[in-house]
């Protein structure tokens, strides 16, 4: 610990090129993950696009501005409750191109499939694709197919992307909030981690937990006509909300600060966490935004979005605050702080 010059600020140690090795925390979207990213992918890559460390990528188009994003879904089990591999490849991309506020126009699909994956599984698996994507009005207008031997893969993998227009007007990021600025999640948390790991471990609970899995570029194009102010939007998946807003604080040289009796947890979730020995925060979500804007703006944004059938359950969770750290914290219902941190090695593995 006395050679503080090879520590990378916010971590532990720097990655070991030579002799390390991935482990599943590298994919969870915590800490590790974002090691990785900015040791490796961000320094090797970088540019005026990615180096922003959105979701997406914003660049100029033949007319406007062009927004893609990519992302790849190893989810097990291929079926859950309340959805499936298929419609989550379709819903995870349609959103991380809607939160830059664009509208989504194209998605293209590639799979990687393992010998021996009954094709009925496939089949019902390309069906639920095929209603998302037109359920959304975001066609899939290209894709390839690999197939890899037994034992290689898990079924199939399924990478995603989209590509969409933003308004010429509009500039939403994770480098925008400030001070002073309301947090808003548009609804319940965890619903989606928990349903996966509970179909994955067969447990049961007195309510079935579904899988809050959806297409919230309608939600988005409703908020922005009603607050074109807004400054971030993030869909809170691997990681949780914990994880996504440390991303935003770091992003923005910001701090926040939550207020747990705020929160929208279901009942069965809490349960659900509690004898899992999870906490909520970091649970992934597949059908949830969180928003920033400023606080003027917070009362007409939280009506515009309880107004939309994807957000009853919208609320007011916390605010920006100038701390140079860049810590978020909790006041918890006791009446105390908590720092929220990074989400630290893998909690749940596979769900999306």
């Amino acid at each position: 610990m006395s050679n503080h010059s090879n520590v990378k600020s916010g971590y532990t140690r720097k990655l070991d090129f030579k002799q390390g090795r991935i482990e599943m925390a590298h994919g969870s979207g915590g800490r590790a993950m974002m090691q990785l990213i900015q040791q490796l992918f961000l320094q090797a890559f970088d540019n005026e696009y990615l180096h922003p460390m959105n979701d997406h990528a914003c660049f100029p188009g033949f007319n406007g501005r062009m927004v893609m994003s990519t992302d790849s879904h190893v989810v097990t089990p291929l079926f859950f409750p309340g959805g499936d591999i298929g419609s989550l490849s379709v819903n995870g991309t349609i959103n991380d191109v809607a939160m830059a506020g664009a509208k989504p126009c194209y998605l293209a699909a590639s799979f990687i499939l393992e010998e021996g994956l009954p094709l009925s599984d496939l089949q019902r698996i390309v069906h639920s694709m095929a209603a998302t994507a037109r359920s959304a009005g975001v066609p899939i207008v290209t894709g390839d197919t690999k197939v890899v031997e037994k034992g290689s893969g898990d079924g199939v993998f399924i990478t995603t992307t989209g590509i969409g227009i933003v308004p010429a007007d509009i500039d939403i990021s994770g480098e925008n909030a400030r001070a002073g600025d309301k947090i808003i999640i548009s609804g319940t948390l965890g619903d989606h981690g928990i349903a996966v790991m509970a179909s994955r471990e067969n447990l049961s609970f007195d309510t079935t937990i579904v899988s809050d899995t959806a297409a919230l570029h309608d939600l988005v194009a409703a908020m922005i006509a009603a607050v074109p102010a807004v400054r971030v939007l993030r869909d809170p998946t691997r990681g949780g909300l914990a994880s996504t807003l440390n991303e935003i604080a770091r992003q923005s040289s910001v701090g926040m600060m939550l207020y747990e009796n705020t929160l929208p947890i279901r009942e069965q979730v809490k349960a659900a966490c509690e004898f899992l020995g999870f906490d909520p925060l970091y649970i992934a979500n597949e059908g949830k935004l969180v928003a920033i804007c400023p606080a003027k703006d917070a009362g007409s944004l939280l009506h515009a979005m309880k107004n939309h059938p994807l957000a009853r359950d919208a609320a007011i969770i916390g605010e920006v605050i100038d701390d140079t750290h860049c810590f978020v914290q909790m006041q918890t219902q006791l009446g105390g702080n908590r720092v929220v941190d990074w989400l630290s090695g893998e909690q749940l593995p596979r769900i999306c």
